[in-house]
C-alpha cells in the first residue's frame, strides 16, 4: 500500500507528488492517457494571471508564493532533470487596458511594479507592434515557462525517485471506500490502496466527484492556441491586448491565444478559431501576416467559481483529498498550490491561510 495516489499527472498532479514525495512519501501517480499532455501541455505558461487585478485575495496569495518561488525552481529542475523547462522573464505589457485605473491601483495596494509605460517607448522596445494602441502598462518580471518542457523535467526527476511509481493509460473510475473513508481507487486496470487520495484531474475531476454524489463545480472550457515561428528578437516581451496575448520563447517561437469556449469535453481545434486567433495575431503583430502557423491545438482548463481551486480534504470523506479546479491559472498557482496541499497533508505550518481553498462547504450534493 502507498502512503499516497495521486489521480492525474498535469503540473498539479506532478508537483504534488514531487513536493510529498520529497518529504518521504510514497507516492504513486495515475494518469488517464499520457502524462503532462493535457491543459499543463496546452497552455501558454504565461507565470501570472493574465488580469491580476481582477482576481480576488486567495487567487493572487498563491500566484506571488509562485512567482518568487519559479526562477530558482526552474534551475533547480534544469540540474536534476537535464531538462530546461525555460523560466523566461521577458515582462508583459497590456495595451489599452479598458480597466486600467484599477490596475494602477492594485498594483500600489500589493507592491507590484504595474506601472504606465510612454507609447514610444514600448514601440522602440517591441517594434512589431501594430502602433495603433493608445495606451500600455508593464510589469516588467513578468515570466512565461515552457510548458511542455516543465511537465517533462518535472517525470524526469519524479522518475528517478524511488518512492514515486508514474502509471500512465490507467484511468480511474471510482474510489475504494472503509465506510465513508476514501481508501484508494479502482479503474479497469485494477485497485491501487493508499492510506491518502489525492485528486488532481483538472477538468476531469468533477466526473470523479460523483462516483461519491458529490458535485464539485468544476467544468471543462476550452481554449485554442496558435503557433508561429519567427527570429529569435521579433518579440521581446510579451503582450495582451482585447483579451488576446502573444507570448515569446528564447528560440523564436511566438505562441497566440486563446479562446474560451464552453463545449464540454471536445477538443478538436476549429477552423473558425483558427481564423480569429491568426486575425487578433496580425491585428497586434502585423508581421505576423506573412508567417506560417505552424501550431494549432486545444486543451480543457478546469473551470471553476471566481478561479479559486480546491485545496484540501472533502470533510465528508475522510482520506480523499483535492488539487484541482485552477481554471486560467494552473501553472502559475501550481508551485503554491502544491506547497499548501503538503502542508496541510503533512501538519505542517501552511504558507497561506488555506480556508478560501478548502472544499468544506464548497461542495454539493447530488
Amino acid at each position: 500500500m502507498k502512503d499516497i495516489v495521486v489521480v492525474g499527472a498535469g503540473a498539479l498532479g506532478l508537483l504534488s507528488a514531487l513536493s510529498l514525495a520529497q518529504d518521504g512519501c510514497s507516492v504513486l501517480l495515475l494518469e488517464a492517457a499520457q502524462v503532462g499532455r493535457e491543459a499543463s501541455w496546452a497552455g501558454g505558461g504565461i507565470i501570472s494571471p493574465l488580469y491580476p487585478w481582477r482576481y480576488g485575495l486567495a487567487v493572487t496569495a498563491l500566484a506571488h508564493w509562485s512567482q518568487d518561488f519559479y526562477p530558482r525552481f526552474g534551475e533547480a529542475l534544469f540540474a536534476k532533470s537535464g531538462i530546461n523547462p525555460e523560466v523566461y522573464v521577458t515582462g508583459l505589457y497590456w495595451l489599452d487596458l479598458e480597466d486600467q485605473a484599477k490596475a494602477l491601483a492594485w498594483a500600489v495596494r500589493h507592491q507590484q511594479e504595474l506601472y504606465l509605460v510612454e507609447k514610444e517607448k514600448v514601440c522602440r522596445h517591441v517594434p512589431a507592434l501594430d502602433t495603433s494602441f493608445k495606451q500600455a502598462v508593464c510589469m516588467s518580471n513578468v515570466a512565461n515557462i515552457r510548458n511542455p518542457h516543465f511537465v517533462k523535467a518535472l517525470r524526469a526527476v519524479l522518475d528517478r525517485m524511488p518512492n514515486v511509481e508514474i502509471r500512465e493509460q490507467s484511468p480511474v473510475s471510482g474510489f475504494l471506500r472503509s465506510g465513508e473513508k476514501v481508501c484508494g481507487v479502482i479503474g479497469a486496470w485494477g485497485v491501487a490502496k493508499a492510506r491518502r487520495t489525492v485528486v488532481a484531474a483538472g477538468a476531469w475531476s468533477g466526473s470523479l466527484l460523483k462516483t461519491l454524489c458529490l458535485e464539485l463545480p468544476v467544468e471543462p472550457v476550452k481554449g485554442q492556441m496558435i503557433l508561429y515561428k519567427c527570429a529569435e528578437d521579433f518579440l521581446p516581451a510579451m503582450v495582451l491586448a482585447k483579451g488576446r496575448y502573444a507570448i515569446p520563447r528564447k528560440d523564436g517561437h511566438i505562441l497566440v491565444g486563446s479562446t474560451l469556449e464552453h463545449v464540454g469535453f471536445d477538443k478538436t481545434p476549429t477552423e473558425e478559431a483558427l481564423a480569429s486567433l491568426k486575425a487578433s495575431a496580425e491585428e497586434l503583430l502585423p508581421a505576423l501576416a506573412e508567417a506560417e502557423v505552424i501550431g494549432h491545438w486545444a486543451g480543457l482548463r478546469p473551470g471553476s467559481p471566481d478561479g479559486i481551486p480546491f485545496i484540501g480534504e472533502v470533510p465528508q470523506y475522510p482520506g480523499l483529498w483535492l488539487n484541482c479546479g485552477h481554471y486560467r491559472n494552473g501553472l502559475v498557482l501550481a508551485p503554491a498550490s502544491c506547497e499548501l496541499l503538503k502542508n496541510l497533508m503533512l501538519g505542517e505550518t501552511p504558507i497561506v491561510d488555506p480556508t478560501p481553498y478548502s472544499p468544506a462547504g464548497r461542495l454539493g450534493t447530488l
